[in-house]
């Protein structure tokens, strides 16, 4: 059986990363292929105990580094019980946040070396690199505001100030750059249906057996 295909999604608050993670996961079955949809943190028994500590509370609940080794271990866990587990036995993954989320917030927008956060990666993550990263851009403004209008237990992050969320958008863009023959940049301005078409055309080109 040949392994399956490991999909992330990333990017800024409310650039619709997690409506288009679903659509496409909704779009893979029903063209007859097996996926899953997980998200980080969380994805995972151990990961989701970690969510509720990681995304609720005050900006300053956690240093950036303690979020780093969190996240860390979140992901390690989300890594061992579902993502793998899945991949080996042929499913595709679609995944809401990964690795470059770290690299971005607590990286860029936090201030943590991007050799310790690189070194933690290699050791958590190892070979496990997603075939395909889609990288959600929209203006920060824009993003907040349409976040602030989820869910309100959840806003941690969407509160550190726009400064750190530009350092984000940049970061994000930074990696995407660094990284084409993995990363496609997704124009997260426009409406659903057109970004939906924009996240099937990039998996299809780059995946599609």
């Amino acid at each position: 059986m040949s392994r399956g295909k490991f999909i992330t999604f990333e990017g800024g608050e409310g650039t619709g990363k997690s409506t288009q993670s679903r659509i496409l996961t909704t779009r893979l079955l029903a063209e007859g292929r097996q996926a899953i949809r997980t998200r980080e943190p969380g994805g995972s028994d151990g990961a989701e105990a970690l969510r509720g500590l990681l995304v609720e509370g005050g900006a300053d609940r956690w240093s950036p580094l303690s979020e780093t080794l969190m996240m860390n271990a979140a992901r390690r866990d989300h890594l061992e019980r579902t993502i793998v587990p899945a991949l080996e036995q042929g499913d595709w993954v679609v995944c809401d946040r990964f690795a470059d989320s770290t690299r971005a917030y607590q990286g860029a927008g936090g201030g943590v070396s991007a050799e310790f956060i690189a070194l933690v990666e290699q050791a958590v993550v190892g070979d496990n690199q997603p075939d395909l990263t889609l990288v959600f851009d929209l203006p920060p403004e824009i993003g907040l505001e349409r976040a602030f209008g989820r869910d309100m237990f959840e806003v941690r992050f969407e509160t550190k100030g726009l400064e750190f969320h530009h350092r984000l958008r940049d970061a994000y863009l930074a990696i995407a750059r660094a990284e084409p023959d993995r990363c496609v940049i997704i124009d997260a301005s426009g409406t659903e249906a057109a970004v939906a078409d924009a996240v099937w055309a990039a998996v299809m080109t780059r995946l599609a057996a």
